[in-house]
C-alpha cells in the first residue's frame, strides 16, 4: 500500500500547470499528472528519462545554457514552444543537485515571433568567440553560452551545478585579486561595467588566460545580477610575455648596439617593441604593446617615405629578398626629423609570413651611414635609397610591358656632384673654411630638391642627389637650378668663396641593373661635365653625354 501523500503532494497533484523537476544532469525525477494531460506523454514512462530528449534537438544547447524558453516534442511529435524557468535546490555545499519548475505552454504568444527572435539571438550566439555568461549571488551561473565546453573543457551542467564552481577554477595566484572584484560586483550600490583579467584551470589541466568584460545590474528588492563575456586571450598573453622574457634576454646585446628591437605578429597586428626604440623615436612614455603596428609605424615614418618603407618589407614578405632594410626618415617626439634604418627577418609558415621581428638604428649613431659634418646621410643609406629606386622602377617597367607611361613614379634620376676649385679653398684658407664650404652647400642642395628626394654627401667634396617621379627632361632642368644655385657666392666669416660644381646626370631610362652601374654612369657624365668646363653633363646611354 503506497504511503500517503503530503498536504504538498496532494496540492501538487491538483496544480493544472505541469510540474517538472530534474537532477543537475537533466534526469527528470519528478512530474505531476498536469504533464501527461499537456504533453500526451505517460508520466510512468517518462521518469528517468532525460528532459533533453524531449526538447527540439535545436534547442537543447539554449535550454542547457539558462534559457526558458524552448520547443518541447508532444506525444504526437508536434512541436510547441514552452516556457520552464527552472529553480535550483542545492546541498550543504551550495551544489545544485536538482532544478523544479512549471512548464507552461506559450504556443498562443506566436510562434512565428518566437522562432525569429530566438533564432536571431542563437545566431548572434554563435558568432560571439567567447563564453556570455550571466550570476547572480547565491545561485551561480543561471546562464552559460556552449562556448565553455570548448574553450575550457566543461560541460554546462558542471559549471552551473555548482555556484561556486568560477571561484574554485580561477589560478590561486589571480584569485585574491579577482574575488575582490568580484565581491565588490555582488554588494554594488549602483550598476556598472567593469572588467578583469585572471587565469582559468582548464578541465584538462592547462591555464587560459582570460578576459572577462563584465557588468552588474542592480535593482531594487532583487540580489545583484552580473552578465559578461569571457574571451580567451592565452595566445596575445602568452606571446606579451615571451616578448618580454626575449627582451630581457636580448637586453645586453641591443645595449651593446644601441638599437631598438621590436616584434611584430602580422596575424593579430599587433606590434611589441623594446624601451630603447621608444628612446630612439622620443616615446619614452608610450606602452610597448601596439595593437595596429602599421598605424603606429605610420605616425613615425615622414608622409613622403610611407610608400618607400611599406614596399620594402612588403617586397620581403612577398619571398622576392631574405630580410629587408630600410632607411627613412621619421618625426622625433621633439619635432625634430632624424634618419633612422629599420631591419628584420619574417617568420613564414605554409607559404605565409606570420611574424617579423628585427631592430631600429639611429642612422645619427652610425657614422658610416651618416654624415656629421654636413648632417646628410652617408653612402650606405644612398645606396639602400638607390637600390629600393631600382627595384621599383624594374618592377613598374615589367608590369608595364617596359614602355612607363608619363608621370610615371617609379622613374627617378642619379645626380653626382663635385665641387669645382674646393682644393684650392682648403689649401688657401684652411679646412675650417672648407667644413663650412660644405655645410653651406649641403644647406643649398636641400633647398633645390623636394621632400621625396635625397641629398647624401659621398666623401670628401662629393655629393650624390636621389630624384624620384622624374623624368629625364625635368632632372636635367632640376640639375641646372642646383649649379645656379651652388655658383653663387659663399660668405664664410671674413671670406667670400666662389665654388661652383660639375654636376654629372643618369636616368632610369638607361636601365642599368645595380646601383655600381648608376653611380659609374653618374661619375662618368660628371667627369664630362669637368673636362668640359660645363655645369651639368647628362649620361644619355652607350657611353654618351651631352
Amino acid at each position: 500500500m503506497p504511503a500517503p501523500l503530503t498536504p504538498s503532494e496532494e496540492l501538487l497533484q491538483l496544480l493544472p500547470d505541469a510540474v517538472v523537476q530534474t537532477d543537475a544532469w537533466w534526469i527528470i525525477t519528478y512530474l505531476n499528472p498536469a504533464w501527461h494531460k499537456l504533453t500526451g506523454h505517460p508520466v510512468e514512462r517518462t521518469l528517468g528519462q532525460s528532459l533533453l530528449d524531449f526538447v527540439h534537438p535545436d534547442d537543447t544547447g539554449a535550454l542547457r545554457a539558462g534559457m526558458p524558453v524552448f520547443r518541447l516534442r508532444f506525444a504526437d511529435s508536434a512541436h510547441r514552444w514552452m516556457r520552464l524557468q527552472l529553480h535550483p535546490k542545492t546541498d550543504a555545499a551550495d551544489r545544485v543537485i536538482s532544478r523544479q519548475g512549471v512548464l507552461i505552454e506559450i504556443t498562443e504568444i506566436g510562434e512565428q515571433v518566437l522562432m525569429d527572435d530566438r533564432q536571431r539571438f542563437l545566431r548572434l550566439l554563435e558568432t560571439i568567440d567567447g563564453v556570455v555568461w550571466e550570476a547572480e549571488l547565491g545561485v551561480g551561473n543561471t546562464f552559460l553560452s556552449p562556448q565553455v565546453e570548448r574553450l575550457f573543457g566543461y560541460s554546462v551542467e558542471e559549471w552551473r551545478a555548482d555556484p561556486g564552481f568560477w571561484r574554485a577554477h580561477v589560478h590561486p595566484d589571480d584569485l585574491a585579486e579577482a574575488l575582490v572584484i568580484d565581491d565588490a560586483a555582488y554588494y554594488a550600490k549602483h550598476s556598472y561595467a567593469y572588467e578583469m583579467s585572471y587565469r582559468l584551470i582548464a578541465k584538462s589541466g592547462d591555464v587560459v588566460w582570460v578576459r572577462d568584460l563584465c557588468r552588474v545590474d542592480v535593482d531594487d528588492g532583487r540580489p545583484n545580477r552580473m552578465i559578461g563575456l569571457m574571451i580567451d586571450v592565452t595566445e596575445q598573453k602568452s606571446t606579451e610575455l615571451e616578448l618580454v622574457r626575449s627582451d630581457n634576454r636580448y637586453a645586453l646585446a641591443t645595449r651593446g648596439s644601441n638599437d631598438g628591437i621590436w616584434d611584430w605578429n602580422l596575424q593579430t597586428g599587433v606590434l611589441h617593441v623594446s624601451q630603447r626604440f621608444h628612446e630612439i623615436v622620443g616615446l619614452d612614455d608610450t606602452g610597448h604593446l601596439h595593437e595596429d603596428g602599421w598605424q603606429f609605424l605610420q605616425r613615425l615614418i615622414d608622409p613622403d617615405d610611407h610608400q618607400r618603407v611599406e614596399a620594402a618589407y612588403r617586397r620581403h614578405l612577398s619571398g622576392h629578398h631574405p630580410n629587408f632594410s630600410v632607411d627613412f626618415r621619421a618625426r622625433h617626439g621633439s619635432g625634430r626629423l632624424v634618419w633612422l634604418n629599420w631591419r628584420g627577418i619574417a617568420q613564414f609558415e605554409d607559404g605565409t609570413a606570420v611574424r617579423m621581428a628585427g631592430s631600429l638604428s639611429d642612422l645619427a649613431e652610425r657614422g658610416s651611414s651618416y654624415d656629421a659634418l654636413t648632417n646628410l646621410p652617408g653612402r650606405p643609406l644612398f645606396r639602400d635609397r638607390l637600390e629600393h629606386a631600382i627595384a621599383l622602377h624594374r618592377d613598374g617597367a615589367s608590369k608595364a610591358g617596359d614602355a612607363p607611361s608619363h608621370g610615371d613614379t617609379t622613374t627617378f634620376a642619379v645626380l653626382l656632384l663635385d665641387l669645382d676649385r674646393f682644393k684650392a679653398v682648403n689649401d688657401s684658407l684652411g679646412h675650417h673654411v672648407g667644413d663650412q664650404l660644405l655645410q653651406q652647400v649641403a644647406r643649398r642642395l636641400e633647398t633645390c630638391v623636394r621632400p621625396i628626394d635625397l641629398v647624401a654627401r659621398m666623401s670628401g667634396d662629393e655629393f650624390n642627389v636621389l630624384l624620384e617621379s622624374i623624368d629625364p627632361a625635368g632632372a636635367a632642368d632640376r640639375a641646372r637650378q642646383m649649379a645656379a644655385a651652388l655658383a653663387t657666392p659663399y660668405r664664410i666669416g671674413p671670406h667670400t668663396v666662389t665654388c661652383g660644381a660639375s654636376i654629372g646626370v643618369v636616368g632610369s631610362h638607361a636601365g642599368f641593373a645595380t646601383t655600381d652601374d648608376y653611380l659609374r654612369a653618374a661619375d662618368a657624365a660628371m667627369y664630362q661635365a669637368k673636362s668640359h668646363a660645363l655645369s651639368v653633363c647628362v649620361f644619355v646611354g652607350n657611353g654618351d653625354t651631352n
